[in-house]
This record gives C-alpha cells, structure tokens and sequence, in this order.
C-alpha cells in the first residue's frame, strides 16, 4: 500500500477521533438539566448546591430533598424526608410530582405507588419498607420524629 494513502487514513481517523470526543454526553448537564425542570413545573422548589453528583433542593413540604444523577446501577434516584412521622399530602403530592418528571411516569401512579409506601410502614409490617411499583424501586423508612421515601430505577430497566 502507497505512503499516501496511509497517510489518508491516519487524518480519517484521527477526524473521527476527535469527533467522537467532542460528541460524548455530558451526565451532569442531564441532571442539571432535570432539576431545572422540576424548578418550572413544580412551586416552591428552590436549586441549592450540587455535590457529588447529588443535586440538594428544597421545598416548604419537605425538610430534605435529593436529586441524584444517574451512577452505575441506578438511572436517576430521588430522596425526600419529612419532619413528621406521618406525612402530609402536601409531601405526598411533592414526591408524586418530582417522580413524575424525573421517571416520566404519569403522576397518579406515583402517587398511588408512594402512598402505598408509606401507608404499609406500622407495627406489622415495620419501619422499614421496600416495594416495587410500575417499575420503580420504593424505599420508605420512619423514625420515631421523621419519615423518608427512597425511588430509583434500576439502569436495566
């Protein structure tokens, strides 16, 4: 094979190689991008600082609230915790509305799903519980002051 030619397909690839690293997907901007959204479509959230790839937030239903990015084993995962033991439906209708966006599931099966959740903490079944419903994984915990609500899915899915 002629020099020149080699010569050809050396600058052919060495253009793809650069393409190709110009275009790789930048997962910060995603979940940047989708706390942004939940800002717009739901009131009363506020964007506070992003640490390793956790996104904080906070709502005048909620005492805590975590957005994180998607990781190895989970597409994107979201954390709310209340002060009460028993939440209210205002928290409820957060969590409801914050996984609707985030898991693009329409919101009366987030809802149902995380009132489900909740409602099967007591003395039978414990304070700790882990359901799954429409393809997301529910985690909801209670102390004897708060309760939390876990939901994630798995990137299999």
């Amino acid at each position: 094979m002629p020099i020149y030619c080699l010569r050809g397909l050396t600058s052919v690839a060495a253009l793809l190689t650069a393409i190709a690293l110009t275009i790789s997907p930048a997962r910060a901007d995603r979940c940047d991008d989708l706390a942004g959204q939940l800002k717009g479509q739901i009131d009363g959230i506020s964007i506070g600082r992003t640490a390793a790839n956790v996104i904080y937030l906070s709502h005048p239903a909620a005492k805590q609230i975590l957005l994180g990015c998607a990781s190895r084993s989970v597409s994107n995962e979201f954390y709310a915790a209340t002060d009460s033991r028993k939440p209210t439906p205002a928290f409820l209708n957060l969590v409801a509305s914050a996984a609707a966006i985030i898991f693009t599931i329409p919101k009366p099966d987030t809802l149902k799903g995380a009132t489900r959740c909740i409602g099967r903490m007591g003395i039978f079944r414990g304070d700790d519980i882990k359901l799954r419903y429409r393809r997301l994984d529910m985690r909801c915990t209670r102390s004897k002051t708060s309760a939390t609500i876990t939901i994630s899915r798995g990137k299999d899915e």
